[in-house]
């Protein structure tokens, strides 16, 4: 698994010789499709299709970073986060009470000097900005800043679409074949994969074998998940994207798949840009094109999208930290013959089908923007895992820093497993300017002694986030709020506590008599105090979870749903309803957050959504 720590003391942004591929004569030319967004869900899908020899044309509105060191190096993920060259900066909020976002320890604000302050007690004149959100924006989209962690969801978030939409195309059993169809595995495992895939999978290596730190922690944890302490190492190699029976509900530590080969990311960043290179596919990538509009006919009964309007130009999005007002970039338009898919991710999709005309119809009114489609669903219903953890200093140095175990569990609350998390000697509290080191110097996190478990809460039952445009300059970000703990608050806070009750009884288990041992852990949070004599209450643990949860894994803010879901924006065939010729294929398509991390179950809609397109095309 991935370090959580830096590599290096700085940031290495290098402005290497990128592929630069950016197409400034596609101003009024005309191709079969037009794909919006690089990341896992447009990237792959635009590659497919040329390769099945259909003319398409990418929009990224980013440059190629493929060959800058911090994303080409997965061990650099912190660094590719934190990267003016990568990295989109959005601020989102986690509910309308001010008090309660006042308190996140985290919060951003830009002072008056223009600089980021981190914390509650902001310097006078500053400016809150709420809490950091980074997104990628570049060729490969987030798949070229994240950690690489690639989890097949649980069944039943796929057998969940097959049921409310009627399709049973959208089975777990049936989806399994665009795995296996994508992946590159460099594993061997008892369970079906792919061997000549575009995207490289490998097992992770928890360091059982080579620190006995982590063995010893491992193993208490195997025990107080029910199994022997023997099977420990067994339970390490288990695959994490196998498809075992009952899978749903297989807890305890795991094998980590990532999707790395060796030091190296694999992303659909370097699949879109091998397509191109290749020079035999009909793929136009054009790069530093930021889309701004759908361009849509109202003839017939139906009005259908026909194209796109642009803007070409460096950073012209505001997220962009190098963004310059003044910068207003190049208009021109391109047309698609039979289809534009929109792939830009759960806040730029529905942003940009809101400036086009689609969505609430009371929304659009307030910018005087004309309906196309009265779709109430487009921003709407946004979900997000929620992430918190249980960080603890042990008595003495953990051996094994970056070494990290994946394990399941299962909440009271939970009607299969609901709680993802990874364990190790690292510290990540969440995002802010400069993460995961600690405000105020950003030098260091807790040092050698820390030892955190970061859980993910699976199925969240809130979804009420919203993303909402702010302004019709397609440059500006949309406001997001995520409306964290609506409704089923304390079922989730509860799922979450017992999460790290897990972890709290296994750490208990470290002998603090034992010469050298690591015991007593001495928590930091959600308890602070030595582990086994805490005296928190439940209720005091669940208010700090609550207030400082974090998250990137937004989702389903254009949502696939039944005809009779008045939030469906889509069929299940990725179809925005009430207009032809258009289709969203990213995470903001699912309806609920898929599973931990949604990255690889979004490739793997980019593979159905291709077999859909070559299908209807032939």
């Amino acid at each position: 698994m991935a370090p959580i720590f830096p590599l290096a003391s700085g940031l290495i942004t290098l402005a290497l010789a990128g592929l630069s591929w950016s197409a400034s004569a596609i101003n009024n030319k005309t191709y079969e499709y037009i794909v919006v967004g690089s990341g896992p869900g447009g990237g792959p899908l635009a590659a497919n299709l040329a390769r099945a020899g259909h003319s398409v044309l990418l929009l990224e509105a980013g440059d190629d970073q493929t060959e800058n060191v911090n994303v080409s190096q997965w061990l650099n993920f912190n660094l590719a986060g934190n990267d003016p060259a990568t990295r989109w900066d959005f601020f989102v909020k986690h509910s309308d009470d001010e008090a309660r976002e006042a308190r996140y320890l985290h919060r951003t604000w830009r002072k008056p000097d223009g600089s980021f302050f981190v914390g509650i007690d902001a310097p006078a004149g500053s400016k809150p900005l709420g809490i950091y959100y980074p997104r990628a924006g570049t060729l490969g989209g987030c798949a070229m800043h994240n950690g690489c962690l690639t989890m097949n969801p649980n069944d039943v978030d796929w057998n969940d679409i097959a049921e409310t939409t009627g399709d049973s195309s959208w089975s777990a059993k049936n989806m399994r074949k665009y795995l296996v169809k994508l992946e590159h595995a460099h594993y061997t495992s008892n369970y079906t994969h792919g061997y000549k895939g575009w995207l490289d999978t490998s097992l992770m290596d928890s360091g059982y074998n080579t620190s006995q730190d982590m063995k010893t922690l491992t193993t208490y944890a195997t025990e107080q998940a029910g199994y022997s302490a023997a099977s420990t190492e067994d339970l390490l190699l288990r695959d994490m994207n196998g498809d075992q029976p009952n899978r749903d509900n297989l807890i305890g530590p795991f094998g980590g798949v990532s999707h790395v080969n060796g030091l190296k990311r694999s992303s659909p960043g370097y699949y879109v840009r091998d397509t191109v290179a290749e020079k035999k596919y009909p793929l136009t990538l054009s790069l530093d094109t930021l889309a701004t509009k759908i361009i849509i006919e109202k003839k017939g009964s139906k009005p259908k999208a026909v194209g796109i309007e642009y803007l070409q130009g460096k950073n012209l999005y505001s997220a962009d930290p190098r963004y310059n007002a003044a910068n207003k970039g190049v208009a021109g338009k391109a047309y698609a013959t039979k289809e534009v898919i929109i792939s830009g991710g759960a806040f730029n999709s529905p942003q940009l089908l809101l400036l086009s005309g689609i969505g609430p119809k009371a929304h659009l009114a307030k910018f005087k923007i004309p309906v196309i489609a009265d779709l109430p669903g487009v921003g709407q219903q946004m979900a997000d895992n929620y992430e918190a953890g249980i960080l603890s200093l042990a008595k003495r140095a953990v051996t094994g820093m970056g070494e990290i175990f994946p394990a399941f569990w299962k909440s009271s609350k939970g009607a299969i497993r609901d709680i993802y998390m990874w364990c190790g000697s690292f510290s990540f509290e969440g995002f802010w300017p400069g993460f995961p080191n600690l405000p105020p110097d950003f030098t260091s996190t807790h040092g050698p002694n820390q030892y955190e478990c970061a859980l993910v809460h699976m199925n969240p039952r809130s979804q009420a986030g919203v993303v909402e445009l702010t302004s019709t300059d397609p440059r500006a970000m949309p406001a997001v709020n995520l409306n964290f703990f609506k409704t089923g608050a304390d079922e989730d806070l509860t799922a979450i506590l017992e999460g790290v009750e897990w972890v709290r009884s296994w750490l208990a288990k470290a002998n603090g008599s034992e010469p050298n041992a690591l015991a007593p852990f001495q928590e930091l949070h959600p308890c602070e105090g030595e582990i086994g004599k805490q005296n928190c209450t439940v209720e005091s643990q669940k208010t700090f979870i609550k207030e400082q949860v974090y998250s990137h894994h937004a989702s389903s803010s254009c949502r696939i749903g039944g005809d009779n879901d008045k939030f469906a924006v889509l069929d299940s065939k990725f179809r925005v309803r009430g207009v032809k010729g258009l289709r969203v294929v990213d995470a903001s398509s699912f309806p609920k957050v898929p599973g931990g991390f949604p990255v690889l179950p979004t490739m793997m809609i980019s593979e159905k959504a291709t077999e859909v397109l070559l299908t209807e095309a032939a």
